[in-house]
């Protein structure tokens, strides 16, 4: 009996229960495993774990995808059923959210008679179409990874630590977040950037390694901008503007840096009267907290009024209220600024 089937003979059979979502960095083999999430990189990385535990325990695993969209009927049990020599075997379902009604009917078949020492993997991507089947999956005890969409800064912010982190690596807060603003938009391309510096680089991520490698990029230039137009730096943030407008950036991204900006001190002021935990209850991570906190101390709530109506206005004028977005965009920043001095 291979490796991988005698692991899996010493597993309880899955039954029902309250299933508790564990990170795709944790999850361990088991006969049943739904992956579920909007996260394809999160997802991915949670069915490859699986697989590679699968190999480690026995080479000679084999391992079956099926493909939700195109599958037909019976197709699931072929592959899961056992073989002449009885082989270990994986099967991943891959995009239950896509499935036939083959799918569907196959794998509710399936789980009311399980293969023994079978592993199935089940990917959800958490939309309505196949939510139904995901929560049979679930009901049958399945091991469930959450694959959710990182979209807040202070889950990026722990993303980024964590890849560092798993690579023998620590970054400093300064570097962590010039990471986020260069590469946020895209968990995909953050990891990967998080694979260069470590491929790179020695010790310490420092802010200034950042920008060496990703300095150019529109959204850490918007941010700069940003910055200094926040700290009441006009010069500066004027300077830093016409070079990212010269080097190609669009006024678009330029204008959405500023008004990110300016929503960070609102919230962040607007918790500090409300009660609220910025970092818990709004989602910010805690270097932008602690910065906000010490930027407003040089603003007054009507300034920050003022500023606010300048980048809706230049947000307006760049997407096609104005023929001179160039102008319009270097009008808000130098009304930050302005503005940012109200108090000093």
């Amino acid at each position: 009996m291979t490796a991988l089937r005698g692991r899996l003979g010493h597993m309880p059979a899955p039954r029902a229960r309250s299933a508790v979502a564990v990170p795709w960095d944790r999850v361990e083999l088991a006969p049943l495993v739904l992956v579920t999430g909007a996260e394809a990189l999160l997802a991915e990385r949670a069915v490859d774990r699986v697989v590679q535990l699968a190999r480690e325990q026995d080479p000679d695993v084999e391992v079956n995808r099926l493909e939700g969209a195109g599958y037909q009927a019976g197709h699931l049990r072929v592959a899961a059923s056992p073989s002449l020599f009885a082989e270990a075997r994986l099967v991943v379902v891959e995009g239950l959210e896509t499935a036939t009604d083959d799918l569907l009917a196959d794998l509710t078949e399936y789980l009311a008679d399980p293969t023994p020492e079978v592993v199935l993997v089940v990917r959800h991507s958490g939309a309505p179409r196949g939510r139904k089947a995901a929560d049979a999956v679930r009901a049958a005890g399945a091991v469930v990874v959450a694959a959710e969409a990182i979209k807040r800064d202070a889950d990026k912010t722990a993303f980024v630590t964590d890849e560092l982190r798993r690579a023998g690596r620590r970054a400093d807060p300064a570097a962590v977040r010039a990471l986020i603003e260069a590469c946020g938009n895209d968990l995909r391309e953050l990891a990967s950037a998080c694979s260069q510096l470590v491929a790179d680089t020695t010790g310490t991520v420092t802010a200034d390694v950042v920008g060496r490698y990703y300095g150019g990029r529109v959204e850490a230039t918007g941010f700069r901008v940003a910055d200094a137009a926040v700290a009441g730096r006009a010069g500066e943030a004027v300077a830093l503007l016409r070079h990212a407008l010269a080097t190609g950036s669009d006024p678009v991204p330029l204008v959405a840096a500023l008004a990110l900006k300016l929503r960070t001190l609102v919230k962040v002021g607007a918790a500090r009267g409300q009660g609220l935990d910025p970092v818990k209850d709004l989602g910010l991570a805690s270097w932008q907290v602690d910065r906000a906190r010490r930027e407003l101390a040089g603003w007054t709530p009507e300034a920050l009024a003022m500023a606010i109506r300048a980048v809706a206005q230049a947000d307006a004028e760049v997407k096609g209220a104005s023929r001179d977005p160039v102008f319009a965009v270097e009008r808000a920043v130098l009304t930050i600024a302005e503005a940012a001095g109200s108090r000093r």
